[in-house]
């Protein structure tokens, strides 16, 4: 089918604005449809290779095949990316982020099913991860391929790999709503009306998809019994300081301990200390085996008899050694998480982070509820508590307070919703500006934002803007040889380079225009005596960001680029603020 496409070239054929929205409008069915159809076909697969794989598998803390099926999981899950697919398939959501501000939106066509099977093989033997991740990064490839497909422009591309993501987080979760809202908050896609009516129509199609097929219960679904009390306030405000706080250290042990796994150099003794590690985590905690929303599902419902960990927790345990319990639940969630994540594995922290903000929010109210004289509802702390772990972990406040009402089907809650989300976003905004999927692209001057300016400059690169057409002279060479080249130039800029084109400096015309008519000269001065050194000078691989600002620093019209010292051409102000416009404009546009 894709070379029947490929045998079509869209670019012969002008689309009028009407037809195009309508194009986009039809691609974003399509999007959504496939997004969510493949939710609900990763979510199966999932749970039938762990059925099959766990056929008569006692869950208890005295079975050894914990130690071995998450190990295997990932050695499966390394080969398959390093013998079949050949790429890195991890870290779904910060390649998503990545192709937006450097690819144009070009996300690799593989990721339309590598990104599945991957996750398949580490949470379907066990990996402590999520299926989130891997089905946004589906949805979005699909959207990138239409796009480049369609030939369509870079803004258009954008909206249908943001109605993949939309198509998919409904699909998963059966919430469109907060579908919508993950995609403007944390894929940064423009809040306009061009970009809205696209993702509404994925978001519906995604979880259409997903209920025709699944039901209503996609994941879980929640029954309260109790709403909200004006007397809990303080508790709701208490349980935003501590997701915020439990937030921070997610972020922070997850990108230490993924940082500790990178520095890794072999993957081989990457993925045994890794596999062995998370064996051992899941050996001895077997709630981290997984997702985790069944164990969730049970303990927000206070199913303890259920529980797989019975011998540690039960119906007879008293209090303090539930807390203690949950405790560590939530202390080594995060670390079988990056543990899974930095030994190879695929998946997301979706799904952690609403593990752990569901145990967190149990555990606030057991301690509340311990000491306090007046009871607070668990399961409402619970439900609230996973909203504020989602808030702090990715900066998406409005994607958990959504999200949690959605699937509890009500609002009865919205109000501690927003409360415990909002305080818990403003406490890790004080630590940690950028989320757990922006930090190293931020480090990096590679994050898209809502920020237009900044994110316009992020989709430009040096490369694309490289000017050439410059004659060099050697610096070896004397006065009368650099005329001859001037006579042949088109720019009054000469490049002095070596003959392994090593850049020593520039020769400006005007400078030496009272010199250059007196032959006399020609033999006695020398490219070296009348060259100067540059400032500033651009590397290829700086960012756009950084070259505007020493243009708007300088009074140059053009900045040399180098590149390890090698001369490689010029970039000019005019040209970069031309396209600047130029892709200003069509951001601009509804």
């Amino acid at each position: 089918m894709s070379t029947f496409f490929k045998k079509l070239d869209f670019t012969k054929y002008t689309i009028n604005p009407v037809r195009l929205k309508r194009l986009v409008l039809v691609l974003s069915l399509v999007v959504g449809l496939v997004s969510g159809l493949a939710a609900v076909v990763l979510k199966n697969t999932v749970f039938f290779t762990h059925d099959l794989i766990t056929h008569g598998f006692i869950f208890d803390d005295s079975n050894y095949l914990y130690l071995a099926f998450p190990f295997i999981g990932i050695v499966l899950t390394v080969l398959f990316a390093k013998y079949i697919i050949r790429d890195d398939i991890g870290h779904g959501i910060s390649r998503i982020l990545y192709a937006i501000s450097r690819k144009q939106g070009r996300i690799e066509s593989h990721n339309m099913y590598s990104s599945m099977i991957g996750s398949t093989l580490t949470v379907g033997f066990g990996g402590s991860v999520g299926l989130e991740a891997p089905i946004v990064l589906t949805g979005s490839s699909f959207g990138s391929y239409l796009g480049r497909l369609f030939r369509l422009n870079q803004k258009t591309v954008m909206i249908l790999i943001g109605a993949g993501a939309t198509g998919a987080i409904a699909g998963i979760f059966n919430a469109p709503v907060a579908a919508v809202i993950f995609s403007l908050e944390v894929l940064m896609i423009d809040l306009t009306m061009g970009a809205l009516i696209p993702l509404l129509i994925a978001a519906a199609a995604g979880a259409s998809v997903s209920y025709l097929l699944m039901g209503s219960g996609v994941l879980f679904s929640f029954d309260l019994v109790d709403g909200f009390y004006i007397k809990h306030l303080p508790y709701y405000i208490g349980l935003g300081l501590f997701t915020g706080f439990a937030s921070l250290y997610f972020t922070r042990a997850t990108i230490f301990i993924e940082g500790l796994f990178h520095k890794i150099k072999l993957k081989t003794t990457r993925v045994v200390i890794g596999g062995a590690s998370l064996g051992l985590l899941i050996f001895l905690l077997p709630s981290l085996y997984g997702e985790g929303y069944e164990f969730l599902d049970l303990l927000i419902n206070n199913k303890v008899d259920g529980l797989v960990n019975e011998d540690i927790i039960s119906a007879s345990s008293n209090t303090v050694q539930i807390i203690i319990f949950l405790g560590l639940i939530v202390l080594f969630k995060v670390v079988a998480m990056a543990v899974t994540n930095g030994s190879g594995g695929v998946g997301g922290i979706f799904a952690p982070s609403l593990f752990v903000g569901g145990v967190l929010g149990l555990l606030y109210a057991r301690l509340i509820n311990l000491f306090a004289t007046s009871s607070i509802p668990e399961k409402n702390m619970a439900l609230v508590g996973m909203a504020g772990v989602m808030a702090g972990v990715m900066h998406a406040p409005l994607t958990g307070i959504f999200l949690i009402a959605e699937i509890t089907g009500g609002y009865e809650l919205f109000t501690p919703l927003i409360i415990t989300a909002t305080i818990s976003y403003l406490t890790i905004m004080y630590f940690e500006p950028h989320s757990i999927y922006t930090k190293k692209l931020a480090a990096r001057g590679e994050l898209f934002t809502h920020h237009k300016d900044k994110s316009v400059l992020q989709m430009m690169n040096v490369v694309s803007h490289l000017e050439t057409n410059f004659k060099t002279i050697d610096k070896e060479s004397n006065l009368g040889e650099l005329v001859k080249v001037i006579a042949n130039s088109e720019r009054n800029i000469i490049p002095v380079i070596d003959d392994e084109n090593n850049f020593y400096g520039l020769v400006f015309v005007n400078d030496i225009r009272n010199i250059i008519f007196n032959q006399e000269l020609y033999n006695k001065i020398q490219v070296a005596d009348i060259m100067y050194m540059p400032d500033p000078i651009v590397n290829i691989n700086e960012s756009m960001e950084d070259v505007a600002h020493k243009f708007q620093e300088t009074s140059n019209y053009n900045l040399p680029v180098i590149s390890d010292g090698k001369y490689l051409g010029f970039v000019s102000r005019a040209r970069i603020f031309s396209t600047y416009q130029k892709l200003l404009r069509e951001f601009s546009e509804e």
